[in-house]
């Protein structure tokens, strides 16, 4: 029961980083400040769900055919994320 909640779980979090794409349709998620806090926040979303998804394939041994594709989408999204995050303080710098 605890695998398929922990594969339930990663599999959610593939699909919350698409949803800054309806909200950046909106002008004020286009402006300076929250632009860039929402992508600040989405990066970092995106590094724990990569890391929550790579302890529950090892440690809690989840290691379904569906958790193996959340394993590497998720990684591909904390890396892409680390990424993005890494940019935004190198321009602060």
């Amino acid at each position: 029961m605890k695998k398929k909640i922990l594969t339930t779980v990663s599999a959610i979090m593939l699909f919350i980083p698409w949803t800054i794409l309806p909200l950046r349709t909106y002008g004020w998620a286009l402006e300076s400040p929250a632009a860039e806090i929402m992508i600040a926040c989405y990066s970092v979303f995106m590094i724990f769900s990569g890391v929550f998804t790579i302890i529950s394939y090892t440690k809690a041994k989840a290691q379904s055919n569906l958790m193996k594709v959340c394993l590497i989408l998720n990684s591909l999204y904390a890396a892409a994320g680390a990424g993005v995050l890494g940019m935004m303080i190198n321009t602060q710098l």
